[in-house]
């Protein structure tokens, strides 16, 4: 079963996700988040890799993405890769993930690729008031990426909200299930928790366990 999360940045993804977690067992559920998937710039200047549209679908490495969905969903175990935000680079490590018999996919742009698209069985998009997503990202960006507030605020405006407004936006026409208010949601969250737990249990019923 392939749950697919999508919203705007700051709008709770990484919340509902982390919440559907903490209700279904971890043990049965694999987490990959899209951001991950960057493309690897470590050959470029770095004053250049700050001037790239991250917010575009372009700048992900949605090849590498859905090779994995697919290698997980054969029962194969990946090598996830790992993102340095700071300096806009694939780290050297990697994460080794298992296949789970729950996958959950999270991301802006997820629900823009018609082939992702068709890898999910359920489709959520966590829809979240425009300012209460820019507080979100300019806390996040400064507090945890080392970023200055002026250049959040600049780069939320060249390209965050424009490529909202283009790709994030009308992909959510796509999703099965809507949540207002994201990790605040409480009842959306429990209902969809309650549709993967039933879920699992039947694939642990069949698997004999």
């Amino acid at each position: 079963m392939i749950i697919g999360i999508c919203g705007g940045t700051g709008s709770g993804k990484t919340t509902v996700a982390r919440r559907i977690l903490e209700n279904v067992n971890e043990e049965y559920v694999a987490y990959l988040q899209h951001d991950s998937y960057y493309r690897n710039l470590g050959d470029m200047p770095l004053e250049l890799r700050h001037r790239i549209n991250f917010d575009h679908p372009d700048a992900l490495d949605n090849d590498l993405f859905i090779n994995h969905v697919r290698a997980l969903r054969a029962a194969e175990t990946i090598e996830m890769p790992l993102y340095d935000f700071s300096i806009h680079t694939r780290r050297k490590e990697t994460v080794r993930m298992d296949p789970k018999p729950i996958m959950i996919l999270e991301g802006i742009l997820i629900f823009v690729d018609a082939t992702l698209r068709e890898l999910m069985d359920i489709k959520i998009f966590v829809d979240t008031a425009d300012d209460l997503r820019f507080i979100r990202r300019l806390k996040r960006d400064v507090q945890d990426r080392g970023r200055s507030m002026e250049s959040v605020i600049k780069q939320y405006l060249d390209t965050v909200r424009p490529m909202h407004e283009q790709f994030v936006e009308p992909s959510k026409r796509h999703a099965d299930v809507i949540i207002p208010e994201g990790g605040y949601n409480a009842v959306g969250i429990d209902l969809i928790s309650g549709r993967i737990q039933a879920q699992l249990q039947s694939e642990l019923s069949k698997a004999g366990r």
